[in-house]
């Protein structure tokens, strides 16, 4: 049986709109939950896919955050042995430190519905039912830079980085395309200091995930499943 290893930063960050289309596609998924579960117990390399989700932290934290130093190990494994690798927002960021690049604060926060640019490259891509004006969720305040070797596939105003592949087998998005609109209200509650920061009105963020819920989900479901299509 093919299997699917999250790894799980925040409890309501998980697998969202992704996980039934795994479940489909037979995989068996399994969460390994950070602060519960022992990356040393994690076997890079076994898992038909690892995906590594999102967290309200920095992916250069490890001073404060001593497990991230495990996280980008196992990452930089994964990557080395060419396995297939999902990486969103926070796992993004750990994907394209693993691959050398930098990891730095925005300056602003990018956090509600809005649509992607994608380059040339990203409408050759899974990406490319998100050139149809899609809008998609950001919530993050840091950003990655492209690794060297490796095309930027998508941008946004506020963030000119939002996903790079590497070959067939591994893929970074900064923004959350996995989330399930019908479940926001977790979101709000669990990011409630952080929208109050930023001067986000959370009742105009549910208003927004309500509108666009249903389209999301049906371009989530076509990107993921022309991913999986493609990984090894």
């Amino acid at each position: 049986m093919k299997t699917a290893l999250a790894i799980r930063h925040i409890h309501f960050e998980d697998l969202g709109t992704l996980e039934p289309l795994l479940r489909q596609r037979g995989y068996e998924v399994r969460y390994h939950d950070v602060g519960v579960h022992d990356f040393n117990s994690v076997d890079a390399e076994s898992p038909s896919l690892i995906v590594v989700l999102g967290a309200p932290i920095g992916a250069y934290d490890e001073a404060t955050y001593p497990f991230l130093s495990n996280e980008l190990q196992l990452i930089g494994q994964r990557l080395a042995a060419r396995r297939p690798l999902l990486g969103i927002c926070l796992g993004a960021q750990l994907m394209a430190r693993a691959l050398g690049a930098t990891v730095a604060p925005m300056g602003h926060k990018e956090i509600g519905f809005s649509p992607l640019t994608l380059t040339a490259a990203g409408k050759a891509s899974p990406l490319a039912v998100l050139a149809a004006d899609q809008p998609v969720l950001h919530w993050h305040g840091d950003q990655f830079a492209i690794p060297d070797g490796l095309d930027s596939l998508a941008a946004t105003p506020l963030c000119p980085h939002q996903a790079f592949a590497v070959g067939e087998y591994a893929l970074g998005l900064q923004f959350h395309l996995e989330a399930d609109t019908r479940r926001i209200e977790q979101w709000l509650v669990g990011h409630a200091g952080e929208l109050a920061q930023a001067g986000v009105d959370p009742v105009a963020l549910r208003a927004e995930a309500q509108a666009c819920g249903p389209r999301l989900e049906a371009a989530s479901r076509a990107v993921f499943a022309a991913w999986l299509d493609r990984i090894p």
